[in-house]
């Protein structure tokens, strides 16, 4: 048994399961933030409400992601032993200052919330909902910072075959972990957008608490707009860093072999790798690719032949994710602008409004084929240029790691269903008005 294709199976399957709650978190805390401070500044009963039901939403979500992410950072010990002797001293940092400085505030910052009821004013309890938000989002930064290291590693020196920091603020600075977080914090508000619009078009769709859902359905729809557009302009802009620091993940998400100017775009195509050619081309429209990658029409981009076989990531995996998140990113865009012109008339529009019910999944689907892209893209690397991913791997038993990867599997489905069979019920039964 291959423990390295076993170790990054394991890792996936936990990463991904963990970011179906993580982006939720993110974007319905900001949701509920909002909500309680229309409540407290027009004493709207409706409001009150809106904030526990999609507060009750929120908390089951976070509860699952807290479950699910203290397991993921043991696989850094256990899995991959080498790569965390290698950068501990940089990586480990940021994931301690993240736990010890973000996730436990915003812990406690939750207590306060959902005990704070009645105990403190209205105004500081709202005040709270923000600092959860505020909190969660700092989390968000210190884990893309660590990401953006590996992606783009910066403020190191190799003392005694160790990476060892040696300038904080590089790190701190990084550009690619902050074009990596905005993009990513961005396409968690959508997602957030999209799960609110669709639960009150389920209810709408049902006339049931019309006025309620009306407004929840409106305020998610103008975040979710805003938040649609920065997501394609952060999209864009770390594209053209992903160009400069990354040129095989580039090559590889547009399945471009061989070096040329005026580099043309590819609607579609199937690459084979063996024999370094795309085997069908749909749609190849000349110096899209150059414009897109460096905004010069006539731009050199460079083909996945320049570089050696053994450095190139997967081709096809690396080209379908970005054209299905790209596509993904585009009906957002155009939805949630339909939407505004309908947003007067929800009730009057079932077909838009089964549209977005029917929508929910799809920025979880962008989001995890976003990941993929980002990780797939870079091998071989575990830190790109630094160190590859069969150098980091534990020292362990094939055997060892199908034990704990079933064994994942089994406890993540559980609580996967437990917990989607919660959010489900919840959604379902509607608000609670006292």
């Amino acid at each position: 048994m291959d423990v390295l294709l076993l170790s990054r199976l394991q890792f996936a399957a936990a990463t991904m399961f963990h970011f179906l709650f993580v982006p939720l978190t993110l974007g319905l805390s900001v949701l509920v933030a909002i909500m309680e401070t229309k409540y407290v500044k027009t004493g709207d009963e409706t409001y009150l409400a809106m904030t526990k039901f999609w507060g009750k939403l929120f908390l089951i979500n976070f509860s699952l992601g807290i479950v699910t992410g203290i397991t993921l950072e043991f696989q850094f010990g256990t899995n991959w032993s080498r790569y965390s002797a290698f950068v501990g001293d940089i990586f480990g940092s940021l994931l301690a200052i993240e736990a010890t400085a973000a996730f436990f505030l915003e812990s406690t910052l939750i207590g306060v919330w959902v005990f704070g009821w009645k105990k403190i004013s209205k105004k500081a309890h709202a005040i709270v909902m923000w600092l959860v938000a505020a909190a969660g989002t700092l989390s968000a930064i210190w884990i893309l910072m660590a990401n953006g290291w590996m992606q783009h590693p910066v403020g190191y020196t190799i003392r005694n075959g160790r990476a060892e920091l040696v300038d904080f603020a590089a790190v701190v600075f990084n550009k690619f972990a902050i074009l990596e977080f905005f993009h990513t914090v961005s396409a968690s508000y959508v997602l957030a957008a999209f799960f609110v619009m669709g639960i009150s078009a389920y209810h709408l769709l049902k006339k049931q608490h019309i006025d309620f859902f009306t407004r929840s359905f409106k305020i998610s729809l103008v975040f979710g707009l805003i938040f649609s557009i920065l997501v394609v302009i952060g999209g864009d802009m770390h594209g053209v860093h992903v160009a400069k620091i990354q040129p095989t993940k580039l090559a590889a998400m547009e399945s471009h072999w061989e070096t040329s100017k005026r580099a043309p775009l590819h609607l579609f195509a199937i690459p084979d790798e063996k024999n370094e050619k795309n085997i069908i081309e749909i749609g190849s429209i000349p110096g899209i690719l150059s414009f897109l990658g460096y905004h010069d029409f006539n731009a050199e981009v460079k083909g996945l032949k320049d570089f050696p076989a053994d450095e190139r990531p997967p081709v096809l995996i690396s080209f379908i994710s970005f054209r299905t998140m790209v596509g993904l990113g585009a009906y957002f865009v155009l939805i949630t602008i339909i939407g505004m012109f309908l947003r007067n008339r929800l009730i009057e529009s079932p077909l838009f409004l089964k549209v977005m019910f029917l929508s929910i999944p799809l920025p979880y689907i962008a989001i995890e084929l976003g990941w993929v892209l980002a990780e797939v893209g870079r091998q071989p690397w575990i830190v790109y240029g630094l160190m590859k991913t069969s150098d980091a791997v534990s020292p362990i038993a094939g055997s060892q790691v199908l034990t704990s990867l079933i064994a994942f599997i089994l406890v993540y489905g559980l609580l996967g269903a437990v917990g989607f069979y919660l959010m489900a019920a919840t959604a379902r039964k509607g608000p609670v008005f006292n």
